[in-house]
């Protein structure tokens, strides 16, 4: 085999395997392991690319704040539960770019670092994917929820809408009220969980703020299976958009 015969079939191959595989100019769509750069060194994090997702048609987007349990370095564990599992679940094709930030040392506060990670990697995929600014979420369970209603409040004109799933609470209503919100949580979690919910969702409905609250009989802390397995959350975040 001479060796202009031997280029001309690594050549061939090289192309068979670009043709079997994504096409020039396509994205990679699915779970997707991704690395942020920051200050503080690199992190890892997964988004999700919906199966249609085109570059020339922006996409909504949803960052997914995990709970206490999914902390971490492996930057797998947070997209195995919540949202990342309703999104598996699913058997329709799924709208939104969703993005799972891992925190590293536990919370989501606004001015924690993990919460400014959190920031800064929604940026990022923003910058990296064509999508729709007017139609960014923010949801989270837990310790996450806690997350969404802390950064919610300090990054008020940021999302469409929220939805704190099992945690958090806020000082005043006046915060959070301009923001639509659909809250959940199960009557057999935290009592003064339970309790503060409750008189959240009071507060905000009397003062005539766009927010819904499901709360499950008999269920405990773990209202986020059925919060994300509720196919009308993801209806009404399509609906909800910034000014």
């Amino acid at each position: 085999m001479t060796k202009l015969h031997a280029t001309l079939i690594v050549c061939a191959s090289l192309l068979g395997a670009t043709a079997a595989g994504l096409q020039a100019g396509e994205t990679k769509t699915g779970f997707i392991n991704k690395i942020h750069k920051g200050a503080d060194g690199d992190v890892k994090y997964i988004v999700f690319v919906p199966k249609d997702f085109k570059a020339d048609n922006p996409s909504p987007v949803i960052i997914f704040l995990h709970g206490a349990g999914e902390s971490g370095t492996d930057g797998k564990k947070q997209a195995g539960t919540g949202l990342g599992k309703a999104i598996r679940d699913k058997k329709e094709n799924f709208p939104f770019i969703a993005i799972f930030p891992q925190s590293q040392k536990g919370g989501w506060g606004a001015a924690s670092a993990e919460g400014k990670r959190a920031l800064a990697i929604l940026e990022e995929v923003e910058t990296e994917y064509k999508t729709d600014k007017k139609r960014v979420y923010l949801t989270g369970l837990s310790m996450g929820g806690s997350g969404t209603l802390s950064i919610a409040v300090a990054h008020p004109k940021r999302f469409a809408a929220i939805a704190p799933i099992c945690g958090g609470n806020v000082k005043s209503i006046d915060d959070i009220k301009h923001i639509p919100s659909w809250f959940f949580c199960g009557d057999k979690d935290n009592a003064k969980l339970v309790e503060n919910y409750r008189a959240m969702a009071k507060a905000l409905k009397d003062a005539g703020a766009p927010t819904r609250y499901d709360e499950y009989p008999g269920v405990g802390h773990n209202s986020w299976d059925r919060a994300y397995g509720t196919a009308e959350l993801y209806a009404w975040f399509l609906k909800q958009g910034t000014k």
